[in-house]
């Protein structure tokens, strides 16, 4: 996939409302590419829940369209959202949706156990740079958050992707663990040549954006 699309995209809670008027994103045409690094300033209730749900298809209450390269994702069936989530499109969930009853180690391995895309010591690696080498056999629920934010980090990596979804990100992260994160991401991404996309209502990747856009 090398374009995602937006024309005139609204939500449907903010069809009756003037609240986006000054949005950058909604009832706008925007293009997002492949290679290139958006950041989505956000501040709390203008939607930014919903832009991440639309983009990765949970939901589809909204005026408007989306396109992934020239396609409607509305009209998008079950099986090509799943090709999709498994080669084109990757998330980390800001509620991170890991599974607390198992160790950060199986939590990962779940998603490269499907996709068989990075070998063991490539995770054996991120873990220790970010940290969390000594955590690996951990239950996640027994983890602070911004522990589980690195595991869901890590997870969200062993796949492949041409656009990669960043919902908060480092919300959790002190300075240095923020700045680890965006070197490991940068790698990845240059690597895949993937599209990044980085929604925040307050702290930032320490990245060089190449657009800033306000929700």
């Amino acid at each position: 996939m090398k374009k995602i699309i937006f024309k005139q995209v609204l939500p449907h809670v903010f069809s009756e409302s003037g609240d986006v008027l000054d949005s950058e994103v909604w009832k706008k045409d925007i293009t997002l590419e492949k290679g290139r690094i958006y950041l989505i300033e956000a501040a709390s209730g203008t939607g930014k829940s919903s832009f991440c749900s639309y983009l990765y298809g949970y939901r589809d209450d909204y005026s408007g369209q989306i396109y992934f390269d020239g396609q409607d994702i509305k009209q998008l069936s079950v099986s090509r959202w799943i090709d999709f989530r498994r080669c084109s499109l990757s998330l980390l969930f800001q509620e991170l949706r890991l599974f607390p009853e198992l160790t950060a180690w199986e939590n990962v391995m779940i998603k490269n156990n499907l996709t068989d895309y990075k070998n063991i010591e490539e995770i054996k690696i991120y873990f220790e740079r970010l940290g969390i080498a000594d955590k690996k056999n951990s239950l996640v629920g027994k983890m602070s958050f911004g522990q589980q934010q690195r595991v869901a980090f890590i997870r969200a990596l062993c796949q492949p992707f041409d656009f990669i979804f960043l919902d908060e990100p480092i919300s959790h992260l002190d300075e240095e663990n923020g700045h680890i994160l965006s070197s490991i991401l940068l790698e990845e991404t240059e690597k895949q040549e993937a599209g990044v996309i980085v929604t925040s209502i307050g702290k930032h990747l320490d990245i060089k954006y190449d657009r800033i856009l306000r929700l």
